[in-house]
């Protein structure tokens, strides 16, 4: 086998997140001052961590967001959680059967992330590999957080394989050297999404999870890395 870690993005991969964090996001944006849309939202920030688009926010504004900003949007996104999220099927089965390392590479908070797995029913899976831009300097699309989860786990990059949702993370995969697999299967994903995941980097993009473990052995097999 070719690949040692395979290497989650959490959001649009694992929990079927992405529509409502931009709408808890959209929603606490607007109310102080910066007016945008859910799919604006989508379009400009996918993939970004949270700390970067602040700071991308800011700058357009030409002022500082409230200190409690994250928390404000934090809040927001739990409590859509509570009665929205689910996790993306069948990724829990996926997950079980596959007979390699593992671990998460988000862009979200480690709050966020445990949460968002806690209430898909996926946390007891990954933890306790489970890793956030917050660990790392610079958020996607830099390829920091991944080049951290394969130290962290003792794999080289070039053997890791990542899943991923957004161009921004396709794109720091890639500079990681890694292998990418775009997935585009979340709700969020519109219309020519895979295409813009290929664009990015993508080895190969797929809509349904079932088919990752046939992908992770047909891309390893082609390719064998010395």
């Amino acid at each position: 086998m070719r690949f040692d870690l395979i290497i989650f993005d959490c959001d649009g991969v694992l929990v079927d997140s992405e529509v409502i964090s931009s709408r808890a996001h959209a929603e606490t944006l607007t109310r102080h001052g910066y007016p945008i849309t859910p799919d604006g939202v989508l379009k400009r920030f996918l993939g970004v961590s949270d700390r970067e688009a602040r700071q991308i926010v800011e700058a357009e504004i030409g002022r500082k967001l409230p200190d409690d900003f994250e928390a404000q949007v934090k809040h927001a996104t739990l409590s859509f959680y509570a009665d929205d999220l689910n996790a993306i099927d069948p990724v829990g089965e996926v997950i079980s059967g596959l007979d390699m390392p593992k671990c998460v590479a988000s862009s979200g908070t480690p709050e966020k992330i445990r949460h968002g797995l806690t209430c898909a029913g996926l946390y007891d899976q990954l933890a306790p590999h489970i890793f956030s831009a917050m660990q790392v300097k610079r958020g996607k699309p830099a390829p920091d957080i991944f080049l951290f989860a394969a130290a962290q786990m003792g794999a080289d990059p070039a053997r890791c394989i990542v899943i991923e949702d957004s161009m921004h993370g396709v794109t720091g995969a890639r500079a990681a050297g890694m292998t990418v697999l775009g997935f585009h299967g979340g709700s969020h994903c519109a219309p020519g999404h895979e295409e813009v995941l290929r664009k990015a980097g993508a080895a190969v993009t797929f809509a349904d999870m079932r088919q990752l473990p046939d992908l992770i052995a047909r891309i390893g097999a082609a390719a064998p890395v010395a």
